[in-house]
């Protein structure tokens, strides 16, 4: 199963502190229209980190005119990476054998193009989390000393082809360069941490940019587009907003919802928001989403939004065994969770409105405060606990369900009827939706709307590094 199921721990070192939430469904991209004359037209190097959201194609950069050239650097249909260059008379092509589907990590990729290269197998190399790709599903590559697009002075676009349209990308992208007139290699952008032997970001700033070249750190929420290489070569933002920033960075993974994982293949919700958020499929089973990050032991607080409420009942809470999980979901065997009509369910069995919920509606936010330490779990209900008497109407978590010891639980939303279909947002830490409040853990992670316990942490991999 694709999940994470403990954390990587790295050693500190440079740390990045954004990145830039894409959402195809709301046509978020960032384009240019124009550059100067390149530095270069036989050399650069475009490097991004990302973590996608869905196993779709998807357009992390793009030059080109109204027609042609064009250069495109992207996912395509069949999850493989690929670069390409064609223009009427030219066509340039490379695209790996590897599949990229893991939608839980992030990852590293450079494309270093150099046409001066006499070896043809040398004009273009593409480098994966620090090792270079020498496996193509194909491989079609330029003419010694030919012009490259990708430097050219044209409309720009990141996440999605620069003007509004289809093939946009969905997920995370952090750091993403380009190098005008150079093709650098991988260390020039990270390096293997000297503990894990994980690939992780360096500081580039002291890079020679080119004229052409820019940097999109994503630090200023106000201006998300722009470019601090210092060549101001600033990007209009398109229907992107202050929210889009997000925490969830190369160095610190927030957990989200895993859209892999389903109870039933024919029963496969929709997923959206940086896997944010969450329309729980309405056919013939129950569906969840659940986090993509697991914890066996520690202290982690979540917040989930209900958008839309099923027409019977709205589940949040949290599951372990999920390889064996039935088609109950959170409120079968393994699951812990209050439903909104006020039922609450402990392992399966229905409590009935008289334990630990209330009802709860639209814009109610349920809180989860997970303790594996002492295997409890806690359920607030926009802000206040449960006492156990059914209300939701303490300041601190006291009434609790005790969970089965030496688990992996994972927290979620669903439904628990059959044929129904819930809306739900959830922050991690990193949400997808405004924040009027803005409270943080006691590491100072996340951005929630209400206060998080004493000695609870958002979930996310330094915190695991830490507690998990």
């Amino acid at each position: 199963m694709p999940f994470i199921l403990g954390a990587n721990s790295l050693t500190g070192g440079y740390t990045v502190d954004n990145s830039l939430r894409f959402d195809e469904a709301s046509t978020t991209f960032l384009s240019k229209a124009s550059f100067g004359t390149p530095t270069s037209t036989t050399k650069s190097t475009v490097s991004f980190w990302c973590k996608r959201s869905l196993v779709e194609e998807g357009i992390i950069f793009m030059n080109d005119s109204a027609t042609f050239p064009i250069a495109k650097i992207y996912f395509d249909s069949s999850h493989r990476f690929s670069y390409v260059e064609f223009n009427p008379t030219i066509y340039v092509q490379k695209t790996t054998s590897a599949l990229f589907r893991d939608l839980s990590a992030w990852s590293h990729f450079v494309v270093a193009v150099d046409t001066t290269q006499g070896s043809a197998d040398n004009r273009i190399k593409i480098y994966h989390n620090g090792t270079q790709v020498t496996s193509f599903a194909q491989s079609t590559v330029p003419a010694q000393d030919s012009n490259v697009i990708i430097n050219n002075n044209l409309r720009t676009g990141i996440g999605g082809t620069g003007v509004a349209g289809g093939d946009g990308f969905e997920g995370y992208i952090a750091e993403l360069v380009r190098i005008d007139g150079q093709a650098l290699a991988p260390t020039d952008f990270g390096e293997f941490d000297e503990d894990s032997g994980i690939w992780k970001p360096i500081d580039v700033s002291g890079l020679t940019f080119g004229d052409n070249g820019f940097y999109l750190e994503t630090k200023d929420s106000g201006a998300l587009g722009a470019d601090t290489s210092g060549n101001g070569n600033n990007f209009t933002v398109n229907n992107l907003t202050a929210v889009d920033q997000s925490t969830d960075t190369p160095t610190n993974n927030f957990a989200t919802f895993n859209p892999l994982f389903t109870p039933n293949p024919s029963n496969v919700s929709t997923f959206s928001e940086g896997n944010l958020k969450v329309v729980t499929n309405s056919t013939s089973q129950n569906s969840d989403g659940l986090s993509t990050l697991g914890v066996s032991s520690g202290k982690y607080y979540g917040e989930f939004k209900l958008i839309a409420q099923a027409t019977g009942e709205s589940v949040c809470g949290v599951l372990n065994n999920i390889e064996n999980v039935t088609t109950e979901g959170l409120n079968g065997t393994g699951g812990f969770s209050v439903a909104s009509n006020g039922d609450s369910f402990n392992n399966g069995s229905s409590q009935g409105a008289n334990n630990f919920s209330a009802s709860y509606t639209n814009n109610d936010i349920i809180g989860i405060a997970l303790d594996l330490d002492n295997n409890r779990v806690y359920f607030s209900k926009n802000g206040s606990y449960t006492d156990g008497s059914g209300n939701f109407d303490e300041s601190s978590p006291t009434g609790y369900f005790s969970l089965t010891s030496g688990q992996t639980y994972f927290m979620g939303v669903g439904d628990k009827s059959t044929s129904q279909s819930s809306t739900w947002e959830a922050n991690f830490g990193s949400p997808s939706f405004a924040i009027s409040s803005g409270n943080t853990d006691p590491n100072g992670y996340g951005n929630f709307e209400y206060a998080v316990p004493s000695g609870y942490y958002a979930l996310n991999t330094k915190n695991l590094a830490e507690y998990g």
